[in-house]
């Protein structure tokens, strides 16, 4: 088995490190031997909600001081405490966390939530670079950034089409 360049000793590589379309990930967290994606692999990858909170504030706080993110970031509401709280906690249950977006809000469907925003290729386009380069900032395995970016384009996507129709979207 080849190693992850000891970034992370409780990571090994079990085949292709790249994601090509109809391939598995093969990268798998040592401690449960799950490939990305099964069980709980992509939530401790991610440092569990320590490291999924971390990532969030990273995000929102990139968002917030950066004017190539303005427009997303006007979409959130004044307080941004609760977006960061439901992203946070959305992101858990999404990797195989704990599923605490729903033990506090309820059930959530991202395209469904987002429906009323005019969220189009710009902003879609937006939202994947403020969260590409956080991802980068966290200490997670280089294999596990790209699978989660790959990973978070799907809904990215699917809140782009759903939106597509709103007035002010373009693209």
């Amino acid at each position: 088995m080849a190693s992850d360049s000891g970034q992370n000793p409780g990571i090994r590589l079990t085949g292709a490190s790249t994601h090509q379309a109809g391939t598995a990930w093969r990268q798998v967290n040592t401690s449960s031997d799950l490939p990305y994606g099964t069980g709980d692999a992509s939530f401790q990858a991610a440092g569990g909600v320590d490291g999924l909170r971390k990532l969030v504030d990273n995000f929102f706080d990139r968002m917030g001081s950066d004017e190539r993110f303005a427009t997303i970031h006007a979409m959130h509401p004044e307080d941004r405490e609760t977006s960061r709280d439901k992203l946070a906690r959305f992101l858990c249950g999404w990797l195989g966390g704990p599923k605490l977006y729903n033990e506090k809000y309820g059930a959530i469907g991202i395209p469904r939530v987002h429906a009323h925003l005019p969220i189009g290729t710009a902003e879609r386009d937006q939202w994947l670079t403020c969260m590409t380069e956080s991802v980068a900032e966290q200490a997670f395995v280089s294999d596990f950034k790209t699978y989660l970016m790959e990973q978070l384009y799907v809904p990215a996507e699917a809140v782009r089409r759903r939106c597509a129709g709103n007035p002010g979207v373009t693209g």
